[in-house]
């Protein structure tokens, strides 16, 4: 029967070692209590400590370490998660392949295309090239100034300077021509020496401007004023249509004393009243 001092040790009666026992008896229990003591506390860290899958700590718990095999209804879930994530890791894997072979595919398919505008623009350049050529261009201006002649009815053949030897012939010179034809008019004075050298050329630009009509009338005829023929000789009057589109009075500040019928071609082209016959000769 447990006496008081057992009720207040928290003991079993077996195990209460009585003073009247032998002293190595009690050294040995103090030992063994120890013992069990320290395997009671190894027992309870069993939890965090264990590494043997097949040990039962005592309490009859069982602990389950990092790397232990998952066994049970919770390891078989995590096994399961594993897989999924495994599996979506190789399917993306497989759309990231996909995308790049994909995105090659049409990269190579661009650059193809690409190297065919390259040729096709390098072919229009080739030929653009050749379309803007000197020779090209001259005959083309040719071509298109004889049709744009032919249709304004400059096709018309003069090929000489007309003599005006009234006031009357110089009014029908100009209103009963071509609204098309272009009519240039030398006012000269026959003392003057540089109204004699511009008949001259007047005479062989007729020759080479045959769709232009030249004429020539004396200043007096004209009823020039005496100031008019001191000043003004020699004169240029040029008419289109009945109408003025170019005066040049005294020549000579623009051309000088001295000057040839290529000096006055370029004059007039130069203002317009001509058009190189270069260009479609």
């Amino acid at each position: 029967m447990a006496t008081l001092e057992d009720k207040l040790l928290g003991e079993k009666l077996e195990y209460y070692c009585s003073s009247s026992e032998g002293e190595d008896n009690a050294e040995g229990d103090d030992a063994d209590e120890k013992g069990g003591r320290s395997s009671s506390s190894k027992g309870k860290g069993d939890l965090t400590i264990n590494t043997d899958p097949d040990a039962t700590p005592a309490g009859g718990f069982t602990s389950r370490q990092q790397g232990s095999t998952n066994t049970g209804p919770k390891g078989v879930v995590k096994d399961w998660q594993r897989f999924k994530q495994l599996e979506n890791e190789r399917r993306d894997e497989t759309e990231r392949q996909r995308i790049a072979l994909a995105k090659k595919l049409s990269m190579t398919t661009a650059t193809a295309a690409e190297d065919e505008e390259r040729k096709r623009q390098e072919e229009l350049d080739a030929e653009f090239a050749e379309l803007m050529s000197e020779d090209f261009l001259q005959q083309y201006q040719k071509q298109r100034m004889a049709e744009m002649l032919r249709q304004t009815g400059h096709n018309q053949q003069f090929g000489k300077v007309q003599q005006l030897t009234s006031h009357e012939e110089f009014l029908e010179c100009i209103e009963q021509e071509n609204k098309h034809t272009t009519i240039i008019i030398h006012i000269y004075e026959r003392n003057l020496s540089a109204c004699s050298t511009l008949n001259k050329c007047l005479d062989s630009l007729a020759q080479d401007y045959p769709s232009i009509k030249f004429a020539k009338i004396c200043s007096s005829v004209a009823g020039m004023s005496r100031d008019f023929r001191t000043k003004g000789l020699p004169a240029l009057l040029v008419y289109k249509a009945q109408a003025v589109i170019g005066n040049f009075v005294r020549l000579t500040d623009d051309l000088s004393d001295d000057f040839f019928a290529s000096d006055v071609e370029s004059f007039l082209i130069e203002h317009g009243i001509l058009v190189d016959r270069a260009l479609y000769s």
